[in-house]
């Protein structure tokens, strides 16, 4: 739960911000990064690499958001992320 508090405080536009584009994407990006490790050696959990897929295409899906809204933002989150683009 602390690991979830940092990255919200890290990604967040303002003192109450918890929904943002940018935090979502921070918080899908830290499950995805957990899930993959956890899919290399757990190759049958199939239920857990449909999650992973899931998890995956609502990330594109929030940074096509944001993209289409505000480019800087965008980029800024892509980068600091370093998520491939």
């Amino acid at each position: 739960m602390d690991a979830k508090v940092a990255l919200i405080e890290q990604y967040r536009q303002h003192a109450k911000d918890t929904g943002s584009p940018e935090v979502q994407i921070a918080l899908l990006s830290e499950r995805i990064n957990y899930l993959t490790a956890h899919l290399k050696s757990h190759g049958k959990d199939h239920a857990s690499r449909r999650g992973l897929i899931m998890m995956v295409n609502k990330r594109r899906r929030l940074l096509d958001y944001l993209n289409r809204r505000d480019p800087e933002r965008y980029r800024e989150i892509v980068e600091r992320l370093s998520l491939r683009k």
